[in-house]
């Protein structure tokens, strides 16, 4: 298994796997989640999109934003075909590491008070959550902020 950066090729496989990985939220919600909407050739450009691979193929990817003292993590999407194989754990695990090695002392993420499941995920792996907020874009849907703190990063300036 690889990590790796995606590149301008990789678009069509990063809006397809995230569309495919997000279908039960599009099914639940009646409307397609946030990380299908978004426009990702910029976050490829600014090199915020990291592909895993196994065996050449892509099986996952992360959406990372860096801030001055953390990381967000945008998006985390794994293929239909290999759900339930420990990708996501194993992804969230890398992005602590890098967070370490960027010297952010903190990860972020929010997601959709409906997705239950991936607030259990986010909860298993430490995150822990610190509010919750109505969404600016859909009325009535709420948003969950959670964090997790980074043991042993050290500052060592912006990236």
């Amino acid at each position: 298994m690889t990590m790796r950066l995606a590149t301008g090729a990789d678009l069509p496989v990063v809006v397809a796997l995230t569309t495919a990985a997000y279908q039960p939220y599009t099914d639940l919600f009646g409307y397609p989640p946030i990380p299908v909407r978004e426009d990702y050739a910029p976050r490829i450009e600014r090199g915020e999109v990291w592909l895993r691979e196994a065996g050449g193929t892509v099986v996952g990817l992360l959406v990372v934003e860096h801030h001055a003292d953390y990381v967000m993590l945008f998006s985390i999407a794994v293929s239909p075909d290999f759900q339930g194989a420990g990708h996501g754990v194993a992804m969230l695990r890398w992005l602590e590491d890098k967070a370490r090695e960027w010297g952010k002392p903190e990860m972020r993420l929010y997601t959709n008070a409906r997705m239950e499941r991936n607030i259990a995920l986010y909860s298993a792996f430490g995150f822990h959550e610190t509010g919750r907020r109505p969404n600016p874009y859909r009325p009535g849907w709420t948003i969950v902020d959670m964090t997790k703190k980074v043991d042993g990063a050290k500052k060592v300036g912006a990236i």
